[in-house]
């Protein structure tokens, strides 16, 4: 998951359903499926067997008779239909991933045997890509505030940006940018299961894909057959605070990892220099602090030593992204998913220096950006909640990297209390963020679960595999 991309790029109610608001016919109209055509740098080969189709769904789903709009799906057929399991639904990550990308370009990123096995469905969320995306304009975006707040004045001039911001993406998006949030997106996959034709279907979720997933198990636990929740996200942080210490002290972990690998790694470009020093001298010396820290928070990801090591040794000079005319905007939808106040600059001041005074290295995690972003904003459509998920057939399978710059290891064990029965955690001892492709043995236990429900015991884990990236 890419839970941040830098600018430039109440409850929630279980008896909604129930009442009635998420009304389509039964029987939807079948997806009126055509081969998928290449994009820009698209490589014709690669986009080969993948379908494509369009399916019109409500703005909102509080008025389904009102208006309408594209949401964009993509598929590809199980490659061996006498032993078809199923349909299983990819939730993207982000927020701003594009789950048609996935199944046009990337569907390596499933192994073999789930090829064969499922039909491999997904799309790009409401606002995102092909779905009627949040644009706003690319001269007020490049405009957009440093989350790294000096001073009240700039505490109010971001508060007044964002406003600002919130009616030009308004008035570029169209009605849909009111109704961006999970909530909705829920609402979204279980109207593509019923225009599949589908009783019930297995979803694997990545990053902020996680999110969507654990509420459709709460939402519809009937229509979920299996479903792997992968780098997790833990919708329940009740305050700013434990949102942002738990970001930061998960970035500040993997940072720690990278440092330990560099001291004992003789062919790290910085193998025998004082990376904490160095690090503190570039972040003193930059006009962008922010920016910088997050380049160094995407190199975890993977994670890319070798390449981060490079990039210190350079000076970490972050790149700069510039856009022109009309820009897409996918972090809007934090505003609506997450309830983040702050009252005042004394208190986001407060979070600056206690982010500094317990993270050595990295003092501003990226989603620092998902409180600035949302300052003065009126209060979420989807916000925090402890989950309540009840009747599921099969356990939710949650995996996670002990290590794991973006979802703390800690946040999959949050929800796997949740859970309660209803979740098993399968832990990857090693790092990055993503596990399923990290290492053969969780690529087996999580397809072995989606194939034939095999639940692993709990406690089950995977041994690391050194990082190559």
């Amino acid at each position: 998951m890419d839970f941040l991309r830098r600018g430039l790029a109440g409850a929630i109610v279980l008896g909604v359903a129930a009442a009635g608001l998420t009304t389509l016919p039964a029987t939807a109209a079948p997806v009126q499926w055509t081969d998928c055509k290449p994009e820009g740098n698209d490589d014709p080969a690669e986009v080969k067997g993948s379908e494509c189709a369009t399916l019109q769904l409500p703005v909102d789903w509080r008025n389904p008779g009102g208006p309408t709009f594209g949401l964009a799906l993509a598929r590809r057929k199980a490659a061996m239909p006498s032993e078809r399991v199923g349909v299983l639904v990819f939730g993207p990550g982000g927020p701003g991933d594009s789950g048609v990308d996935r199944v046009k370009t990337g569907i390596d990123r499933f192994s073999p045997d789930l090829q064969d096995r499922f039909d491999i469905v997904s799309f790009d969320p409401r606002g995102i890509a092909r779905s009627n995306p949040v644009k706003c304009s690319a001269e007020l975006l490049n405009k957009q505030p440093s989350p790294i707040i000096k001073n009240a004045a700039e505490f109010t001039a971001t508060i007044s940006y964002n406003r600002q911001l919130a009616t030009d993406c308004r008035e570029h998006t169209g009605p849909l940018y009111d109704h961006i949030d999970s909530w909705q997106t829920v609402r979204d996959v279980d109207a593509v299961r019923r225009a599949l034709g589908e009783s019930t279907i297995s979803f694997h979720g990545s990053s902020y894909g996680t999110l969507l997933g654990a509420q459709y198990a709460e939402t519809y636990p009937h229509r979920v057959r299996a479903m792997v929740l992968e780098s997790v996200i833990d919708h329940s942080s009740p305050t700013t605070r434990a949102f942002l210490d738990d970001q930061g002290s998960a970035g500040q972990d993997s940072f720690d990892e990278f440092v330990e690998w560099c001291d004992t790694t003789t062919s790290c470009a910085l193998h025998g220099r004082d990376i904490h020093a160095l690090w503190a001298d570039l972040l003193a010396k930059s006009p962008d602090p922010f920016t910088l820290s997050y380049t160094v928070f995407r190199r975890l990801y993977g994670p890319q030593w070798p390449a981060l090591a490079e990039l210190l040794k350079a000076g970490g000079t972050p790149p700069k992204q510039v856009h022109t005319g009309v820009a897409p905007y996918p972090l809007a939808v934090f505003c609506q998913d997450w309830n983040l106040p702050v009252r005042d600059y004394r208190e986001y001041a407060a979070h600056l220096q206690r982010l500094a005074r317990n993270n050595q290295d990295l003092r501003y995690p990226g989603q620092l950006m998902a409180v600035s972003i949302c300052l003065g904003a009126p209060p979420a459509d989807n916000p925090q909640h402890l989950l309540k998920v009840r009747e599921l057939k099969t356990p939710v399978l949650l995996a996670n990297a002990v290590h794991d710059p973006a979802t703390g290891y800690n946040l999959a064990q949050s929800v796997e209390r949740q859970l309660g029965r209803y979740g098993v955690l399968l832990t990857y001892e090693g790092w990055g963020h993503g596990s399923y492709t990290k290492s053969p043995c969780m690529q087996s236990t999580i397809d072995d679960y989606l194939i034939a429900r095999d639940v692993p015991e709990r406690g089950s884990s995977c041994a690391a595999v050194p990082p190559t990236g």
